[in-house]
């Protein structure tokens, strides 16, 4: 980039990573300071940070801008793009700027996490209803941490502040902002995981203990309690993703049931190595490549939708209900008319599911709604509410029934949390 919106010649240096995706980056003033960035629709980020951070509106996106070293920069731009062609949850790095006039600092610009909440909104409780807070923010940070080490990512900095959270059907998915310290190898060491979960777990204590002391942390949740039990979850996880177990022949039951544990945890396995003891008899399967979104896969090949995976896991349970009940109806219908039954295809039903269950449903929901949550989020959320309205009436209610429930005292109450912003700031 050699210009600006002002007119000026500049030697500012600028990548951008999907230039056709955001063509508006190139116009703002990379040449300036960020903190003398005087432009419409500019915010302050919540939360606490190191170096200088705005949140910009251009256009329909949102831009999260952050000043800092030029080598953090060019170090950060690569990890993240990294993470992100290794499919695991980051935010989108849009573009670097580097070797700006007369100064040492440059800016990192990625997309905003939408519907992204950082740890001090979610830990005060303000407005948002998440059943066994702690629980949730623990598993969702001990899963990222595992899939960041499975991928030869070392962190070097696993803290929550560092990390943004999204709703995923009642749990918490994480994400990383931030790998300023971290780095990428073919395979990571014991020692290195084991350093990385000892700042994690130092860190995570830290960030509850800050809030605790500020008064801003929800009652519930102890710091030392959910800061102690990183480990131990983390073991557990790594073990099943990894650990190798034997079995003897005609025992291959034993693999199906692993198999199933893993969907259940979110993970497939794309390769499995099978040895034979020859001293003992004894099989030995070992999980080779191991990658997350088993549910979240399935449920956009089956209907295109993009959701997070307890989200697809819901919604493909959604699918299987609605297949069944479409049977059922095709079944009794064969039977009066004495036609030949067939079973319809899974893809046949989810696209029937999509086209008269989630899609008209969803039309109905006002578009205003829909800065407080995304679509995926308010149909799991609907159906919570259904199950609870029938329960309280003893009675089946319908999602239609339902839903004019849910919109009126769930979520019209609920905060925006399409972008969060600290105003304060500016």
């Amino acid at each position: 980039m050699r210009s600006s919106p002002t007119g000026q010649t500049q030697d500012v240096r600028l990548q951008l990573a999907s230039p056709s995706d955001h063509p508006l980056i190139a116009t703002l003033p990379f040449d300036q300071a960020l903190t003398d960035w005087d432009l419409p629709r500019m915010h302050g980020v919540l939360g606490l940070h190191r170096h200088v951070v705005r949140l910009i509106e251009l256009g329909d996106v949102s831009y999260v801008i952050k000043e800092l070293p030029n080598h953090l920069v060019t170090r950060e731009y690569r990890l993240l793009r990294e993470l992100d062609d290794a499919g695991l949850p980051t935010a989108e790095v849009v573009a670097a700027v580097t070797d700006k006039p007369d100064s040492s600092d440059g800016m990192l610009v990625t997309k905003h996490l939408d519907y992204s909440i950082p740890y001090r909104t979610l830990l005060s409780g303000r407005g948002l209803t998440i059943p066994y807070l702690g629980e949730r923010v623990l598993d969702a940070l001990v899963g990222l941490l595992v899939r960041l080490h499975l991928a030869g990512f070392f962190w070097g900095d696993c803290s929550l502040s560092n990390t943004l959270f999204r709703r995923d059907a009642g749990a918490l998915s994480a994400y990383v902002i931030d790998m300023e310290t971290g780095e990428r190898y073919p395979q990571l060491s014991e020692g290195q995981r084991r350093y990385d979960l000892q700042i994690a777990t130092e860190h995570v204590a830290g960030g509850l203990l800050d809030l605790q002391i500020g008064k801003r942390l929800a009652a519930d949740i102890d710091p030392w309690e959910v800061s102690l039990q990183i480990e131990d979850r983390y073991n557990e996880l790594w073990a099943e993703l990894t650990e190798p177990a034997d079995f003897v022949p005609g025992e291959t039951f034993r693999i199906e049931q692993r198999l199933q544990r893993l969907h259940d945890l979110g993970f497939d396995v794309e390769e499995m190595d099978i040895v034979g003891d020859p001293s003992s008899g004894h099989m030995r399967y070992i999980p080779r490549v191991v990658e997350h979104g088993y549910h979240r896969l399935r449920l956009k090949n089956l209907t295109g939708l993009e959701t997070t995976e307890n989200q697809a896991r819901r919604l493909l349970n959604d699918i299987r209900a609605f297949g069944a009940e479409l049977q059922q109806q095709r079944a009794a219908t064969s039977a009066v008319t004495s036609a030949t039954f067939r079973q319809l295809p899974e893809n046949v039903i989810a696209v029937r599911w999509l086209d008269q269950q989630f899609e008209p449903l969803i039309a109905q929901v006002p578009e205003s709604m829909f800065n407080k949550l995304e679509a995926a989020e308010i149909y799991h959320q609907l159906l919570e509410h259904r199950w609870f309205l029938s329960e309280a009436g003893a009675t089946d209610v319908s999602l239609d029934q339902a839903l004019a429930s849910y919109l009126e005292t769930v979520l019209f109450h609920a905060p925006d949390e399409i972008v969060a912003v600290n105003n304060d700031d500016d």
